[in-house]
């Protein structure tokens, strides 16, 4: 049947502490993800910040309102049991790096790119120890192996909401290291989204908006802006 939606059936969404973290429950009974598991978080404000998209509903459910819900979801039901595929699909985007694929022409879209993304490099090198090289144009060139495994290894070091919470700022801006920017408070969000955007901004100055690209680099802003602070909200 087509057009069904789930209506809301409860009254009052509550946080509560368990003993692994804590709990949101609708009239007293827990809230379950999809997959059935125990939604059980690591902080209260995650918590906290679950209980409001809940309790924000109307007479009928929409998923779509409820990103912070979808992420924790996420992370329980299918980063933790593939784990391991997880973090090496997140930490491939080191060997193909965003910041690292350079324009030689024109001069001025090679100046704004070399002004935004080297910066970014210098901190990873120092922060993360971990230098990632700027390669002239799209064809991939293989960086520094040593480099990829201590990204790798920053990577394995995250919990899994934080894990799932970084996938999508590493996937939506293009870059690991403006990922790992935002998780480390290395910026400003939306700072480093726009950073992001360097191509996209050069294009639309040559050609003009185009507002199908536009509504689209606003959605993808929205949800980039919401993983940071899952990001930020999940660590204890």
């Amino acid at each position: 049947m087509t057009g069904w939606t789930a209506k809301r059936f409860w009254t009052e969404a509550t946080v509560e502490p368990e003993a692994d973290g804590f709990v949101v429950r609708l009239d007293g009974r827990d809230i379950r993800t999809p997959g059935k598991a125990p939604l059980v978080m690591p902080t209260r404000a995650l918590a906290e910040a679950v209980c409001a998209e809940w309790a924000a509903q109307g007479e009928k459910i929409d998923p779509g309102s409820m990103p912070i819900t979808r992420t924790v979801n996420s992370a329980i039901d299918k980063v933790a049991p593939q784990r391991r595929a997880v973090v090496g699909l997140i930490a491939d985007y080191g060997d193909a790096d965003l910041l690292c694929y350079r324009a030689t022409s024109p001069a001025e879209l090679v100046r704004r790119q070399s002004q935004a993304w080297d910066p970014l490099l210098d901190w990873a090198a120092e922060a993360l120890g971990a230098r990632l090289c700027p390669r002239p144009g799209v064809m991939h060139e293989p960086q520094d192996p040593a480099a990829l495994r201590l990204l790798t290894e920053h990577v394995d070091g995250l919990s899994d909401i934080e894990l799932a919470a970084f996938h999508d700022l590493v996937s939506l801006s293009g870059s690991l290291i403006i990922g790992f920017a935002v998780s480390r408070g290395a910026g400003n969000d939306d700072d480093l989204w726009i950073t992001s955007r360097v191509d996209e901004s050069w294009q639309e100055q040559q050609w003009g908006e185009d507002e199908d690209a536009s509504a689209l680099a606003r959605q993808k802003r929205s949800a980039f802006l919401t993983a940071a602070e899952i990001y930020r909200m999940a660590k204890k």
